[in-house]
């Protein structure tokens, strides 16, 4: 079941790792742009900061996934190092723009403030393993990968639960709402959960 479960979070991420590829080849009304406003297109810093978080969040969402798993790490540590300097870039760059582009969500103040914390949080988790990992701590590195993964996981449980809160609730725009919290929060749960069960393991 452990397996499977990897390999099914291995899928969504290299799936939704790709996402920004929809943006070379569908027509941008017809994408999330389709739903900003005329003067928030028109905004360059907002449109800069916005394919940057794509971008670069799909391919920490691409690579992040393989850090995990002792054997890869124990028999791999230079690429295991290698990947992990480009995570970490990608998720500086992605977290960044997310806090600048949440400011400017659909769905009000509720929603603005779920992406900025979540764009916070990510930011802060992934700095805290890259400090505790330059102290020799690999375990407390370890655990705030989890972390930070779990946070950047939040670009595919968002187009989770977004069509599932829409299709029960026929409420589009609250349940956007919703998930700009729920796309994360139970992420943290589960990657607190999974730290709390390795510490035990150990």
């Amino acid at each position: 079941m452990k397996k499977l479960l990897f390999v099914i979070l291995c899928i969504l991420a290299l799936l939704m790792g790709a996402y920004p590829l929809i943006y070379v080849f569908v027509e941008h009304k017809n994408t999330f742009l389709g739903s900003k406003s005329l003067e928030i297109l028109q905004n360059t810093i907002w449109k800069t900061a916005f394919f940057a978080h794509i971008i670069f969040g799909g391919i920490s969402l691409f690579i992040g996934w393989r850090q995990f798993g002792s054997k890869f790490r124990n028999k791999y540590v230079k690429l295991h190092k290698f990947i992990g300097k480009f995570y970490i870039a990608a998720v500086l760059i992605s977290s960044v723009s997310s806090i600048y582009i949440g400011m400017y969500a659909n769905g009000g103040i509720v929603s603005s403030v779920g992406f900025v914390c979540l764009g916070i949080i990510w930011l802060i988790t992934t700095l805290v393993a890259v400090v505790y990992i330059t102290k020799g701590n690999v375990v407390k590195h370890q655990q705030f990968m989890v972390y930070s993964y779990a946070c950047t996981f939040a670009a595919v449980t968002l187009r989770i639960w977004f069509p599932v809160l829409k299709s029960i609730t026929q409420d589009p725009d609250n349940s956007y709402i919703a998930v700009a919290w729920l796309c994360w929060l139970p992420n943290l749960l589960v990657a607190y959960l999974i730290n709390k069960k390795n510490v035990v393991a150990g």
